[in-house]
């Protein structure tokens, strides 16, 4: 076999096998869904950016001294960057804060070892805790 005719062969060769690999080829499809996203954070951003949303392992330590377990935190936050909903859980409870136009403004659920409680905020300082008797 000569040059040329061996340099036709592997052409058409070549071309065969790109014609059955196009043909192979599918677009990604939209109902293909990975089963699972895992990660350390999650953070949904806005046009813009800025994180308005979070999903969080935030690791034990202590604050003002006093120690704290491990807490998941999610919390949906404004345009300004203050979280106007908080929703935590540890071992030992859980509790949901909801704050109005100022963080004086606030409602609070609290799940937390053998009690329960509901504290109410207004923004003028006045407070109504909610225990059961």
């Amino acid at each position: 076999m000569t040059l040329p005719r061996l340099l036709v062969a592997l052409t058409i060769l070549n071309l065969g096998l790109l014609v059955l690999l196009l043909a192979q080829v599918r677009p990604p499809e939209a109902s293909s869904v990975a089963p699972v996203l895992r990660g350390r954070t999650l953070e949904i951003v806005d046009d813009r950016g800025r994180v308005r949303a979070s999903i969080k392992v935030q690791p034990a330590g202590t604050a003002d001294g006093k120690p704290y377990p491990e807490t998941v935190i999610l919390r949906l936050i404004d345009p300004n960057g203050r979280p106007f909903v908080k929703l935590a859980g540890s071992e030992q409870g859980a509790g949901l804060g909801l704050l109005g136009e100022s963080d004086t403004t606030h409602v609070l659920l609290k799940a937390e070892g053998q009690s329960t409680t509901v504290k109410l905020t207004n923004g003028d300082g006045r407070q109504h805790l909610i225990e059961p008797r």
